[in-house]
């Protein structure tokens, strides 16, 4: 394994972390080996044998992948909780999401633990008061990790059939129907609790809900409509899509009206 070559002692167990950083300001050439660089600095303060290393994924995101060696789960969270204020003391302008697996006390279940990392960072994205997750903090989401590891094809199918047409429209007319549709799910289906977190009125709330209906084909009235469109966020996030974020005020807003296609 590259771990005993590099002189990194497994026998005690070990935890994988996930971290990803998005750049809200313009940013130099090599900005992602600066979050590279900090993301180690921040493990290693707390693990001096931790190893990092860039992950290859496209988008515009770096990821950063790190083994801490420590069979303890307290360690491990102390490392991620490193990191975090490692990046946001180094990198401001940027937002973070971390994800933290279980321990792994074979190194033949570090696969397994990266996955466990990964699923946490995705879940850790779609949470804006939690940017450190560990995965059993990811709830509902760990019921979908056996999809992505052995089935990841009739996961995309279902997010395609559910959540896809919604992420599509938000990207091209800059609204936010996904996330209306996430924090109508949170406030229990209420509309007035929905317009009050996302600080708009009802109709506009009631309009978005009428696009997603028209577009999903799935009524946000029905429970049937509720539980599809829930699980396909769920397989959304589990994908690792990045939810589109379309401004607080839609263009052609008025009265709350969502513009038409």
């Amino acid at each position: 394994m590259r771990a005993s070559a590099l002189g990194v002692d497994l026998i005690s167990g070990a935890s994988v972390l996930v971290a990803r950083a998005h750049a809200h300001v313009p940013t130099e050439e090599g900005w992602r080996a600066r979050v590279l660089a900090t993301v180690e600095r921040g493990a290693r303060a707390v693990v001096a044998s931790a190893i990092a290393a860039s992950a290859e994924r496209e988008g515009p995101a770096a990821e950063v992948v790190v083994l801490v060696p420590s069979g303890e789960d307290a360690v491990a969270k102390r490392a991620a909780e490193g990191v975090l204020r490692e990046l946001q003391a180094g990198m401001p302008g940027h937002t973070f999401a971390i994800g933290r697996s279980r321990v792994a006390s074979d190194p033949l279940d570090l696969h397994r633990a990266g996955n466990e990392a990964l699923l946490a960072v995705n879940v850790a994205e779609g949470d804006e008061d939690r940017p450190l997750l560990a995965f059993e903090q990811t709830g509902a989401y760990r019921l979908l990790l056996s999809a992505m590891s052995e089935d990841p094809a009739e996961l995309e199918r279902f997010y395609a059939e559910t959540v896809e047409p919604l992420v599509a429209y938000d990207e091209q007319y800059e609204t936010e129907l996904v996330r209306t549709v996430e924090a109508f799910l949170d406030n229990d289906g209420n509309v007035a609790g929905t317009a009050q977190k996302l600080f708009t009125h009802r109709h506009t709330i009631r309009y978005r809900l009428e696009r997603v209906r028209e577009l999903s084909g799935l009524d946000v009235g029905s429970t049937d409509g509720r539980e599809k469109l829930s699980l396909g966020l769920k397989a959304m996030r589990v994908l690792g899509v990045a939810a589109p974020g379309g401004p607080a005020t839609e263009p052609g807003t008025g009265a709350g009206r969502v513009p038409g296609r």
